[in-house]
């Protein structure tokens, strides 16, 4: 991420827009009171047990559309109806692959078959390109146009998610489908999985290659397939461990070459002196030294692996951490209760909490916690294992299981009530990221599987 990114082009992007929800509304909703019962009548007791149960809720929640279905990202409550982005579903396969159960080995190998179909019957490209989100369960939109199928259209093509311009395609989204299907490859050896995969690199090879000072691969394409001019430390750390997978798995040495292109630009943006990494370039030629996002400090650590820069752990811990209570100005967190963790970027914290995130949101409390890149951060401390990193690491997944069992009640997908307590929040309260959207307490794919990931130890940037 380098900038301010439209809702076409941010896989993050229009989280809750439009919906003209109030903050009251959003305490309402986050209480944790009258919180659904499973619709199976079971109760999970552990906290990775009822994560599981959340995606598994997310993955069938449009039972009559079609056996070939992604996991929707939010709950209905959010605004984006059954929208399956790109990238949580491939987190919800690493997460699953986690798990090391039967049954996560199924879900998991559903979904990667299902990230396969969308590259296959595209409605407009036959290279390679999965896009940034697509519907998974019919709903009627804001204007009032029916959007009557699931994930497969009833002409065959895949259900991209037009109606709120989630066409384009981005390398960061790409690399993570690749992630997950390469880790599927290995798993279970099925060849299908890695020519997926393999085409997926070639696509980023082909798309976001640059010969620009600064190097590295570029952003991706907008919906209108043009060309976007910004390159991303994030989408270049992706592509370190993409790029090492393949080549592992497929023992063509180009791929190493690629792996190094990518790598080399991730050291390019390292801030010896502040201990931290830049958000990439704008123009190819000018390091974007502000906002300073989270994920930049955490991935690169557990794709790295190096001691070198892992002190961006400890600047990620001190300068994006927060505390949220109910006494913060535009907390939606319910009286008695706290939660930390870390913020989404260095510009969140400074956020205008007089003005709305955007037209129709609430406003921003600069101490909102970000319970994804909290979960970032528990991982990569386990892995990182210095001393004091452990109890650190375990007291951030316990603010986030607090937030599982509390955060987010009475919410639902496609219309079905959710097991009991299942499923992180994005934010303990409405977050302004500093890129143009914001996060809210709305139950979310990403945010459980890098919960259930970082609570399995397991680094899925690991090549």
């Amino acid at each position: 991420m380098t900038g301010r990114q439209g809702p076409a082009l941010s896989r993050r992007s229009l989280i809750g827009a439009g919906l003209g929800i109030s903050a009251a509304g959003l305490t309402a909703a986050g209480t944790g009171q009258a919180l659904a019962a499973g619709s199976a009548g079971t109760r999970p007791s552990s906290g990775p047990a009822r994560g599981h149960a959340f995606l598994a809720a997310a993955m069938d929640a449009y039972p009559d559309h079609g056996r070939i279905r992604l996991t929707q990202s939010y709950t209905d409550q959010s605004g984006l109806f059954s929208t399956a982005f790109t990238y949580d579903n491939a987190l919800a396969i690493l997460a699953h692959l986690a798990a090391r159960t039967p049954a996560g080995l199924t879900r998991a190998k559903s979904l990667g078959d299902a990230l396969l179909y969308a590259q296959e019957h595209d409605p407009a490209h036959d290279d390679g390109r999965l896009r940034q989100a697509y519907n998974t369960g019919p709903y009627t939109f804001y204007d009032g146009s029916l959007q009557p199928d699931g994930f497969v259209r009833a002409d065959g093509t895949a259900n991209v998610g037009t109606q709120f311009g989630f066409t384009g395609t981005a390398v960061g989204d790409m690399a993570w489908a690749g992630i997950a299907l390469s880790a599927l490859a290995r798993r279970t050896g099925t060849r299908r999985f890695l020519t997926g995969a393999v085409r997926i690199g070639e696509w980023i090879e082909r798309t976001g290659r640059t010969d620009e000072p600064l190097g590295g691969y570029k952003f991706g394409v907008d919906g209108a397939n043009q060309k976007l001019p910004f390159t991303s430390t994030e989408h270049n750390t992706d592509l370190v461990c993409l790029f090492g997978r393949l080549a592992l798995l497929t023992g063509d040495r180009v791929w190493r070459e690629r792996q190094a292109r990518a790598e080399a630009f991730v050291k390019r943006m390292w801030e010896p002196s502040g201990g931290f990494f830049s958000t990439g370039t704008n123009d190819g030629v000018t390091v974007n030294r502000s906002p300073i996002p989270e994920d930049t400090q955490t991935w690169t650590h557990l794709a790295l692996d190096s001691r070198r820069h892992s002190r961006s752990l400890d600047w990620a811990a001190a300068e994006l951490a927060v505390l949220d209570h109910s006494g913060r100005t535009n907390s939606t967190v319910p009286a008695g209760q706290s939660y930390e963790g870390v913020t989404f970027s260095s510009a969140s914290l400074l956020a205008n909490e007089g003005a709305p995130i955007a037209d129709g949101q609430p406003r921003p409390d600069r101490n909102g916690v970000w319970f994804e890149g909290t979960a970032h951060l528990a991982l990569a401390l386990r892995d990182r294992g210095a001393r004091g990193d452990e109890a650190r690491a375990r007291r951030l997944l316990a603010s986030i299981e607090q937030a599982q069992d509390l955060l987010g009640g009475a919410q639902t997908v496609g219309g079905r009530e959710l097991p009991e307590r299942a499923g992180v929040v994005a934010a303990s309260s409405p977050l302004d990221t500093g890129f143009g959207f914001g996060y809210y307490p709305y139950r979310h794919t990403g945010a459980t599987a890098w919960f259930l990931m970082a609570a399995a130890r397991f680094n899925p940037l690991q090549a």
